[in-house]
């Protein structure tokens, strides 16, 4: 029985083209639809055919759609039904060419991986591993020790876990170390991160409660003395990643933080959220890993996508009894991280241990490390091959200096230097052809700003150069 209810009574217009809706077993028996079983199962083209003429009445008895009855005949039904079975079977997630000057763009997926990793993720797919079997005994072992070692060298760290995502590592931490009790964090820093992920929200899924402490734009060490509890469990600093607190401002340092902390028996977690293994000038204003361990951060935690330019993942590393006590917790299994960015971040944390290998091989650090004349030289290359497959009367084309930024929410104030090009269409509908490039092959995505489309060339790989040209002549034409 349909669920769709009827609006009115069909009037006769409406009869007849209901009278001349093909019926699906003649939709079926045409050439174009026939051919399609043997490429494709024949009952995704069977369901394809009756969601098509299905749909098609649904419409007419809601008064939606005003056809003749010519307009309904089996022949002309044949292009829908093609069209339904190519888009039930093609992937849906397509690869983009990020022209948008964001090089950690979320909606994007982040980091594009280096090749290492993604040569480990297809041997992890392709192939049994020993992803939690020791091979030297032959016992179960943790999927944890692939990565351990390295997290440890890089950070200086005692022990070391790795979960699905940052997220998740802060709601593990809070769980296993603070549930019941209580959980002191500045005012300052009960921030929002992409999507609603909220401070006082994963405080309180944890079990633990929020105890605010100081003032929005200073909190000092006597607050958090002063707010300690025989509740209290833990002090928790977030990183500010993506927005900054100016003018007058004060924070105690994280080392006078975790020896209150000690002293008063809690712990110390620290969210860095993006975190930094490798030195880029960039980087100067982000904490980095390796210095909030120093301080004596008892848990720090930061993701795998954004600043350190590898696959989804949550990282946490510190000292021995705090990430013991994450990994003992049964939700540690429920947040675990997969074998395939097991993989790929495994291969991303080696190339770390060589800072400079790390800079020319991890794309997101080497797009943030590149040289104006590199992006000049790039952009240039882009135009060139522009203006060769098209006439200039298509619409006019310049290089730019362009404003690029991080993403992901790191370095929120951060400007970087860039190149892009600058595309006027003929038409002058920048919008328009801006959506002509997102819908061409392969999709660009680029920002619309007055009456030109802007193509930053940061993000977009040398590799991309051409295919972006070819995609821009399409839209241009």
């Amino acid at each position: 029985m349909e669920s769709h209810q009827r609006s009115h009574k069909p009037d006769e217009a409406e009869a007849r083209a209901l009278r001349g809706l093909a019926a699906v077993d003649e939709v079926l028996r045409q050439p174009g639809v026939a051919e399609l079983v043997g490429p494709y199962p024949r009952q995704l083209v069977v369901d394809a055919t009756r969601a098509v003429v299905g749909r098609l009445r649904r419409e007419i008895l809601a008064g939606e759609r005003r056809v003749s009855s010519g307009d309904l005949s089996a022949e002309l039904l044949v292009p829908w039904v093609q069209a339904l079975v190519r888009v039930a079977t093609t992937p849906s997630l397509r690869c983009v060419v990020n022209a948008l000057g964001v090089v950690g763009h979320t909606n994007l997926g982040r980091a594009v991986l280096p090749q290492e990793s993604v040569e480990a993720v297809l041997r992890a797919a392709a192939n049994y591993t020993d992803l939690e079997m020791s091979l030297e005994t032959g016992e179960r072992s943790s999927r944890q020790d692939h990565v351990h070692d390295a997290l440890c060298t890089l950070t200086g760290a005692e022990d070391a876990l790795v979960v699905n995502n940052n997220a998740a590592a802060v709601l593990l931490a809070l769980v296993a170390i603070a549930r019941g009790g209580e959980v002191l964090v500045s005012r300052g820093q009960l921030v929002e991160i992409g999507d609603g992920f909220r401070i006082p929200d994963i405080l309180r899924e944890s079990g633990a409660e929020l105890v605010e402490v100081g003032a929005t734009n200073r909190t000092y060490l006597h607050d958090f003395a002063a707010a300690w509890s025989s509740r209290t469990r833990a002090a928790l600093r977030v990183h500010t990643s993506n927005y900054q607190v100016v003018g007058f401002t004060a924070q105690p340092s994280l080392a006078d933080l975790a020896a209150l902390a000690h002293e008063r028996g809690g712990v110390l977690v620290d969210d860095l959220g993006s975190g930094v293994l490798t030195e880029l000038p960039l980087f100067g204003t982000e904490p980095s890993v390796t210095q909030s361990v120093a301080a004596g951060a008892d848990v720090v935690t930061f993701s795998g996508d954004k600043l350190l330019g590898g696959p989804q993942a949550g990282i946490v590393v510190g000292r021995a009894a705090a990430v013991q006590a994450m990994r003992r917790h049964p939700l540690a299994r429920a947040l675990r991280i997969d074998k395939l960015n097991l993989a790929a971040l495994d291969a991303l944390l080696r190339l770390h241990l060589d800072p400079v290998r790390a800079v020319q091989r991890i794309p997101a650090l080497s797009m943030l490390a590149a040289e104006e004349q590199q992006l000049q030289d790039r952009a240039e290359r882009l135009a060139a091959a522009v203006l060769a497959e098209i006439s200039a009367a298509a619409g006019h084309i310049a290089v730019v200096p362009s404003v690029a930024r991080a993403g992901a929410g790191a370095l929120p104030i951060t400007n970087i230097t860039s190149r892009a090009l600058a595309v006027r269409p003929r038409d002058g509908q920048a919008a328009a052809f801006a959506r002509r490039l997102r819908l061409g092959e392969p999709p660009v995505l680029a920002r619309v700003q007055d009456d030109h489309v802007l193509l930053d060339v940061l993000a977009i790989r040398d590799s991309e150069v051409d295919e972006t040209a070819a995609a821009l002549a399409a839209a241009l034409a």
